[in-house]
């Protein structure tokens, strides 16, 4: 593996570093940024400005408007866009948005992606990925999908319900997972207005970084027509995992901006705050806090880098984004807790960036699927030597 970046993707990384610091993080404080996720109108301030400075959503293919990186250019640009809780947004890459941008690209007809993809990547639209269901229905676990669709003349009538559905308040349009007849998963793509669907509340949640919030879905007789199928009829599991994979790896990029974020923080507040005599950094409980804090975030790097080149390879990687997912996940939160530690009083309160950053990121040890699941996951492979082969 090559650890020797390109230079033109330094310089990319340089331009969002700087456009991060210059235009993002001034407006992390904006009055548009609420409890449920930045507003409408501060989400098109900041796309705004990404589109300025010719950086908006910089992962999807050229032909679409985008700059088509690679996943390694996309672990370097996403983990400078998160820097700032708001960065994600304004470069068009956040969850759930960046996840569909790219099932969207791999599997949608012509006519759906200039439908629904182009105006996405342009940053005129949203969306939502609608798959997780109140129980008895799909959680971690898909195969327990509620949601029914049943052929009906040249459409499909989808019933069900979804909850936690990141960004379904002001989404433009939405993939819905439903279970068909004999069993089987089947993607479909709807506007977000059509008769039958109702967004019934929005999910007080933690975090507050992504627009839209998390949204419970009612889905009553739904028509849709068999066009809108998105990919083949049968196949949405298959296409889960087309989407998943990589958005695991891209969650992992994003919040280890907001890990180092927090750490930067903290090491520069331990270089000034004083106590017994000499400043924190010098004391050695709170040093080594610091230090392991840059191992973190460095194996939690190496681990996105690997993968990340692993999938430029074309490489089956749903065992190395499992390990991925949970060993930057986890790294990157003992990062964030330390940082509240250094800080003592400062760390708890919103004098600091980094008791913003910790409300975030306890939630990443759940999205796309919690640590507990993917550590099951990967003994299963492990143990019918599937992880091996795999890797």
């Amino acid at each position: 593996m090559d650890f020797e970046l390109p230079r033109e993707l330094l310089d990319l990384r340089d331009r969002v570093r700087a456009f991060i610091a210059r235009e993002v993080i001034p407006l992390e404080n904006d009055e548009g940024a609420g409890p449920h996720g930045p507003s409408e109108s501060l989400r098109r301030e900041l796309v705004g400005r990404a589109r300025a400075a010719g950086l908006l959503t910089p992962h999807a293919c050229v032909e679409m408007g985008g700059m088509g990186l690679s996943h390694v250019g996309k672990a370097v640009v996403f983990e400078e866009a998160g820097y700032s809780w708001l960065g994600p947004t304004a470069l068009n890459i956040h969850a759930p948005d960046e996840g569909n941008i790219h099932l969207m690209q791999e599997v949608a007809t012509p006519a759906q992606k200039e439908r629904w993809l182009r105006p996405q990547v342009s940053g005129k639209t949203r969306s939502c990925f609608a798959m997780t269901e109140p129980s008895p229905g799909a959680g971690a676990d898909p195969s327990m999908l509620q949601t029914v669709a049943r052929r009906d003349g040249q459409d499909y009538v989808i019933s069900g319900a979804k909850w936690f559905i990141t960004g379904a308040d002001g989404a433009d349009y939405a993939i819905v997972m439903a279970r068909m007849e004999d069993g089987s998963a089947t993607m479909f793509l709807t506007d977000m207005d059509r008769l039958g669907i109702t967004l019934e509340r929005n999910m007080d949640s933690m975090d507050r970084c992504f627009t839209g919030g998390h949204g419970v879905l009612r889905f009553d007789s739904v028509r849709i027509p068999a066009q809108d199928v998105l990919g083949e009829v049968g196949k949405g599991f298959r296409y889960a995992q087309i989407r998943l994979a990589p958005a695991r790896l891209t969650h992992c990029m994003r919040w280890l901006g907001q890990a180092r974020r927090a750490h930067d923080v903290a090491l520069a507040y331990a270089a000034r705050r004083r106590a017994f005599g000499k400043p924190l950094a010098e004391h050695e409980g709170v040093g080594f806090m610091l230090a392991d804090n840059d191992m973190d975030l460095q194996t939690a790097r190496l681990h996105i880098w690997h993968t990340a080149w692993l999938l430029d390879k074309g490489e089956k990687c749903n065992f190395e984004s499992s390990r991925a997912k949970v060993v930057c996940s986890e790294a990157e939160w003992r990062v964030v807790d330390r940082c509240v530690q250094i800080l003592g009083g400062q760390g708890v309160t919103g004098e600091a960036a980094v008791m913003r950053i910790f409300m975030d990121m306890r939630a990443f040890r759940i999205y796309d699927g919690p640590s507990e699941v993917h550590r099951w996951s990967m003994a299963r492979k492990l143990v019918a030597g599937i992880g091996k082969n795999e890797r």
